[in-house]
């Protein structure tokens, strides 16, 4: 998102509020070693003269260093073992339906019609199954096209998400139409809660009111429904559904969104890149995302929706997504508008105790150098409404917090000696146990 501050390209950290009373003591887990830069195979003068192709695509290409202000730790996640089986080459809508037969109606429908799936030439048949390098001035340009098309037919489904009315602000992310009735993948961060209104752009400068329904923070997968009667009858454009159990590192993805918030007059961005690895809750890629990216597309090379931008690592070669499959996955739950999780790493935290046996959110204490302390919140105090949420007692000021993302700014009321107050605090993110 483009609001948060020091430390987060977005907001990724979301607390358990069946914890113990204490609003900050939250465990956070140690980042991985970095990731191996990725091993180039072509000649200098070959990789000069595809860059120049690709800067060509749709929009700017966004390649520009991540400033650090704009980094954040990865949370800790097991690297897997690559899967065997590559992606077929060769059209196969129809049979990526029939193995999502069980999957929702949304997702197949995604599988069976999506828009944005581009069928390569025969010369790029093995180097996008295998993740090969172009080793042949024709099947650069060849795959220079293809990507081309891609960015084109992707233009249409990639959203700009706007979440207005905060009383502390606005925030921005990204999102992909992924059915004709409006159902639209992003981050969980991006979404923020269940039941919010939220405005959606689409490339071409149009904006419809949608609503944010349930959320998977454990992985970072958002879901959100755009009200229905806003396109006059017709399907929205949605992006083809490719299945991303069967990705392997090398292979080509093309990383779609809005860096900076939507921008008219530069359109959508485009980055095209490779899969570094494949993690138990993530894709990691070489594909730059900066502040406002998350929650947009990540396609392979034959425009197959394979996952959606989450958040970056230690190093600008180090974006993660999240793999497709963690919607469909959670599909009914994020369909009846539930939340839960959060990524490992990264709760956030207020940093006020008190008693959770009384019927007002009474401040016992607050811990030293706290968003709680920095924003003038004392011991006595008793908070009344955090944000958009009523305090009643100290169970729902843990709710409340953990529906609040790491550096998001909120008013706090509360009452101090018969008094009515209101501060503005920032969430922080509790690094007590991070190495």
């Amino acid at each position: 998102m483009v609001r948060i501050r020091r430390q987060y390209i977005d907001t990724l950290s979301f607390s358990d509020p069946h914890s113990p009373a204490d609003a900050m003591a939250f465990e956070c887990h140690p980042c991985p070693r970095e990731l191996p830069p990725l091993r180039r195979a072509v000649g200098r003068r070959l990789r000069t003269g595809f860059l120049i192709g690709l800067i060509a695509t749709v929009g700017l290409l966004a390649t520009s260093p991540i400033a650090p202000a704009q980094q954040i730790n990865q949370p800790a996640q097991q690297v897997g073992e690559p899967a065997q089986q590559v992606v077929q080459p060769a059209p196969q809508v129809n049979q990526l339906a029939q193995q999502q037969a069980e999957a929702p109606e949304q997702l197949r429908q995604a599988a069976a019609d999506g828009a944005t799936y581009v069928a390569p030439p025969e010369q790029l048949v093995t180097i996008i199954r295998e993740g090969r390098v172009p080793s042949t001035l024709d099947q650069l340009l060849a795959l220079e096209t293809q990507q081309k098309k891609i960015a084109k037919r992707a233009a249409a489904c990639t959203v700009n998400i706007q979440i207005n009315g905060h009383e502390a602000g606005n925030t921005q992310g990204c999102g992909v139409i992924i059915s004709e009735d409006g159902f639209v993948l992003t981050a969980a961060h991006v979404a923020e809660r269940p039941g919010l209104r939220v405005k959606l752009t689409l490339a071409d400068g149009r904006s419809f009111t949608a609503r944010t329904l349930g959320m998977n923070r454990k992985v970072d997968a958002g879901l959100i429904r755009i009200d229905p009667g806003q396109n006059q009858g017709k399907p929205w454009p949605h992006a083809s559904l490719g299945d991303s159990k069967h990705l392997r590192p090398g292979m080509w993805c093309i990383a779609t969104g809005h860096p900076g918030g939507y921008d008219i007059h530069r359109g959508m961005v485009t980055r095209v890149g490779r899969i570094l690895s494949i993690r138990t809750g993530s894709i990691v890629t070489d594909c730059a995302l900066i502040g406002g990216d998350s929650g947009g597309p990540l396609f392979d090379m034959q425009g197959r929706l394979i996952a959606v931008h989450s958040r970056i690592g230690n190093d600008v070669a180090d974006n993660l997504h999240v793999p497709v499959h963690h919607y469909e996955d959670s599909w009914d739950d994020l369909y009846a508008g539930k939340s839960w999780g959060f990524l490992p790493g990264f709760r956030p935290v207020l940093g006020v105790r008190g008693n959770p046996n009384s019927q007002l959110a009474v401040v016992d204490s607050v811990r030293d150098n706290s968003p709680a302390e920095q924003a003038g919140i004392m011991a006595g105090d008793i908070i009344e409404r955090l944000g958009p949420d009523v305090i009643t007692d100290f169970d729902s000021l843990k709710q409340a917090v953990a529906q609040t993302m790491p550096g998001k700014r909120v008013i706090v009321r509360l009452q101090r000696n018969g008094e009515i107050k209101r501060l503005i605090v920032e969430i922080g993110r509790d690094t007590r146990y991070d190495e």
